[in-house]
């Protein structure tokens, strides 16, 4: 499989989990405000959402069952520091933070072999 194809399947992968994830996020009542949020080479925000007055930053993570990784570990240190630095760059390109203030989430979906997607949200990771 070329680099290309392997690419073009990751991101569908990629974008399946996103929509997946934003769906739990509104059924937990929370409004989607963006997506995709890229930040020059500095890196994207999955999803930017309001839950009430505050605002939360979401990184999804998108894992087939059997994968190496949970999706759930794959926010280190280092990831959660550029998540916390992405959100405040957010917030000066859109107005400074709501009076709830800034919350960084982790939504993790695991696609198993059979049956249907498990997607896990977790609120305040970073």
């Amino acid at each position: 499989m070329s680099t290309r194809t392997t690419g073009n399947a990751r991101g569908a992968l990629g974008k399946y989990g996103e929509d997946l994830a934003a769906r739990r996020l509104v059924e937990a009542g929370m409004t989607v405000v963006q997506r995709n949020w890229r930040c020059g080479r500095t890196g994207e925000i999955d999803i930017v959402a309001r839950d009430g007055d505050a605002l939360v930053m979401c990184e999804v993570k998108t894992r087939r069952s059997g994968a190496f990784e949970h999706p759930m570990a794959a926010v280190t240190p280092a990831k959660a520091g550029r998540l916390r630095d992405l959100a405040q760059r957010w917030l000066q390109e859109h107005g400074g933070a709501p009076p709830g203030g800034v919350r960084i989430d982790l939504v993790g979906v695991l696609l198993p072999d059979r049956g249907a997607p498990v997607v896990e949200h977790v609120r305040g990771v970073a």
